[in-house]
């Protein structure tokens, strides 16, 4: 029998696209989606490495918009909240 277990990442590893500031830049890590949603970013260019920036938002703040790969993607909190950064 093996056993395993899932480290809990400390806070600071938490940080995901929805805790961007605007103007704010930073590099995507890794994306916890279901795959069918993640394959679609990823074919818009959310590809673990890239530099992504925090630019605007509705006037409600949800959706966000977000620049990466020269071009501008609106996103839900709900799903920006899956989307992991790295370390700085």
């Amino acid at each position: 029998m093996q056993l395993s277990f899932k480290k809990e990442r400390p806070a600071a590893d938490r940080r995901t696209l929805a805790d961007l500031r605007r103007n704010e830049v930073a590099l995507l890590d890794r994306l916890e989606l279901p795959d069918e949603l993640a394959h679609r970013l990823m074919e818009l260019g959310f590809l673990p490495g890239h530099t992504i920036e925090a630019t605007h938002s509705a006037p409600g703040g949800d959706p966000r918009v977000f620049r990466i790969d020269g071009s501008e993607i609106a996103l839900r909190s709900e799903t920006a909240r899956r989307i992991f950064l790295r370390k700085s």
